[in-house]
């Protein structure tokens, strides 16, 4: 045979081999990409839940020995100190100089600049605090309340909320693989986060809800959503009462919603608060109300906003039962004593003979002045609670019989 033709052939049999062994052999690629560091722990904080979910913690203010109590709130765009807490540790505030904005009012703030907070293992510095009062919120949940920790702290790392052990990692920001079993949402954050849901009653409809872990309810609406969307049932019963917020007193109705949808999950019949939202803190129409912590508390949750990434995996709490009790009566922790503090018109409350400024003594065979565990008491729906109560100095005894919402 000719050389050349010889050649030829040896030519396409080594090409054809060459092409069978790529064929068989695995593709390799030389995969390279630069990717920020891995999210690194820092630290674990125990924290205190109250009920609704609302979530304490605990820290230092700069070099004082004193710890501080602080709520954790993804509904607040800064970090704040209580007036009285910066009095007592001698810090004067600036002229008011900001004006923050609550469900009740607008209030002018001053600020503290560049102050230290010290976590267990963690040492945070140049936060500037704005100063307002929290005396309400001290009486509200029985526990002084010297502070509110938001975006300014939140935005800084990655904060791992475990509610069925009381505690929260935090770790510095970077690539984190989140864990099975959960959902991840990427809500819409300016300096609040924004997360779309899903309301069904007498219809379906989808809008925006602030993300608020700092709200002990599960579900705010405005009343403005609620009639321009007409999503509710008219016929739906609804319940008279009052909660405190920035600027004050604010009336509420408490009512049932068929449906929530929050991204796959779903809850049925949830307890819903409907308020008069005159100073517009919902950004009506952007937004529809507010998801509270006694919904979100029922997942561990990861809150990574250099991401705009919220991970929820359900937890413990998840099938838990709503608290659909409504006695009608509001009660606070005031100079160191339980007292009713709101009784609603024709409530269970009002109708016992309960009277705003009664000093609870006990409920049922509970003395311990605990404000949270009494609280708990008058969660019981359609049962009779028993209260001792203290009024112009003399012992009295009433019985409320507490309503179910769901009726």
């Amino acid at each position: 045979m000719p050389l050349p033709c010889l050649f030829r052939k040896k030519t396409a049999y080594a090409v054809i081999t060459l092409f069978f062994f790529l064929w068989q052999t695995p593709s390799v690629f030389a995969q390279e990409e630069f990717i920020e560091p891995p999210s690194r722990f820092i630290t674990r904080v125990p924290i205190t839940l109250f009920t609704g979910g609302v979530i304490v913690m605990h820290a230092r203010l700069d070099n004082n020995p004193d710890t501080l109590s602080f709520i954790l709130d993804t509904g607040s765009s800064g970090i704040s100190l209580d007036s009285t807490t910066a009095s007592f540790l001698n810090l004067k505030p600036t002229e008011p100089q900001k004006t923050i904005r609550g469900i009740a009012g607008l209030k002018k703030v001053g600020m503290l600049h560049n102050r230290t907070l010290r976590l267990p293992g963690l040492i945070v510095d140049s936060l500037d605090f704005h100063v307002n009062d929290y005396q309400k919120l001290t009486s509200v949940y029985g526990e002084k309340i010297d502070g509110i920790i938001g975006f300014s702290l939140l935005s800084r790392y990655i904060f791992k909320i475990n509610y069925d052990s009381a505690y929260i990692d935090i770790c510095t920001r970077g690539s984190i693989k989140y864990p099975k079993g959960g959902y991840l949402f990427r809500p819409f954050i300016n300096t609040l986060p924004i997360q779309a849901a899903t309301v069904k009653d007498n219809r379906t409809i989808q809008s925006r809800f602030l993300y608020d872990i700092g709200a002990g309810l599960c579900v705010l609406f405005s009343k403005d959503f609620i009639e321009d969307s007409a999503f509710l049932k008219k016929k739906r019963k609804t319940f008279a009462k009052q909660a405190e917020g920035l600027g004050g007193k604010i009336d509420m109705y408490i009512t049932v919603l068929k449906e929530f949808r929050l991204g796959p999950y779903k809850f049925k019949k949830v307890p819903v608060n409907i308020f008069e939202d005159e100073f517009n803190v919902t950004s009506y129409p952007s937004m529809g109300g507010l998801i509270g912590n006694d919904l979100l508390r029922r997942f561990n949750c990861i809150i990574n906003y250099a991401k705009r990434e919220f991970h929820l995996k359900p937890n413990t709490h998840f099938n838990e039962s709503f608290d659909y009790a409504y006695s009608g009566l509001e009660i606070y922790m005031i100079d160191g004593q339980i007292e009713v503090a709101e009784v609603a018109n024709g409530s269970p409350g009002e109708k016992a003979g309960l009277k705003v400024g009664d000093v609870i003594v006990a409920i049922g065979t509970d003395f311990s002045q605990n404000l949270n565990r009494y609280k708990i008491a008058m969660q019981a729906p359609d049962q009779k609670v028993k209260m001792i109560i203290r009024r112009d100095g003399v012992l009295q005894s009433f019985t409320v019989k507490v309503k179910s919402i769901l009726k």
